[in-house]
């Protein structure tokens, strides 16, 4: 039975919150691969990391939560060690959770230049039958224009200048997105994806993860993406550096 992991992942989420050990147990404590390169392989790691958090200091409050055959995704309003936005994958294995991935940014204190925070807008899942045809578009998106800069096919992927942009530096519709590319270029700083790792989708809504690199540094690109009639109509990310291997708590690499 698949119906219930959709909340019993925002019930493990909201344990960091509220201490509830009774969540946990969807984690398998045979086997629970970590991604997080700041976390320790296993049930242990995830203890540990836990019990690093000063007492009554965690928010946790899951926005977005969708599922794609054995994993579910999350969009969720993060308070640890200071105020994030977060996506967090969990792989299902016989109804536990065995691998975990995410990507956080620090919230900014002001929304973006079109009034939109990193976290609002719409979370209410529709057209489950196109889940396969929009990760399709989606794919066929990243690989296009972030990956290989083929930016005359731009338009092709969006309802003319009616794009909803939730990205902490850039307005909405093409318009924005143009004027930010422009002044990341004027400003000498590199935005390049290099691979797609994953594409998961439930109906109007796609997440890709992507590695690159920003300004120099390699960075996990993670971008939420809601679709309206065969065309891209929001947007969501997060960017996150990916810190050199001595630094790592897990061998297993970020994606």
């Amino acid at each position: 039975m698949t119906h219930d992991y959709k909340s019993r992942t925002v019930a493990l989420l909201k344990a960091i919150e509220t201490g509830e050990s009774a969540p946990v147990a969807v984690i398998n404590p045979n086997k629970y691969i970590q991604h997080n390169l700041a976390v320790a392989d296993g049930l242990a790691g995830f203890g540990a990391a836990l019990a690093a958090l000063p007492k009554g200091t965690a928010r946790v409050n899951t926005v977005r939560v969708f599922q794609d055959g054995d994993y579910v995704f999350t969009h969720t309003d993060y308070n640890f060690f200071g105020p994030k936005i977060g996506f967090d994958i969990f792989r299902f294995e016989n109804g536990q959770i065995v691998e975990h991935w995410d990507n956080l940014q620090q919230t900014p204190a002001e929304p973006n230049p079109s009034g939109r925070t990193m976290i609002d807008g719409p979370t209410t899942v529709s057209d489950p039958d196109k889940t396969d045809a929009n990760k399709r578009l989606v794919a066929a998106f990243v690989d296009d224009i972030l990956v290989n800069g083929r930016m005359e096919r731009l338009a092709t992927y969006f309802d003319g200048d009616h794009y909803r942009q939730h990205n902490p530096q850039i307005a909405d519709g093409l318009s924005g997105l143009g004027a930010a590319l422009e002044a990341l270029a004027g400003a000498g700083i590199t935005l390049k994806y290099h691979k797609v790792h994953k594409v998961l989708g439930e109906g109007n809504f796609v997440l890709t993860v992507s590695e690159g690199e920003f300004a120099g540094k390699p960075t996990s690109y993670y971008d939420l993406f809601r679709l309206e009639n065969g065309k891209i109509a929001e947007h969501w990310d997060t960017l996150e550096t990916i810190p050199a291997r001595a630094e790592w708590k897990t061998a297993n690499g970020k994606f």
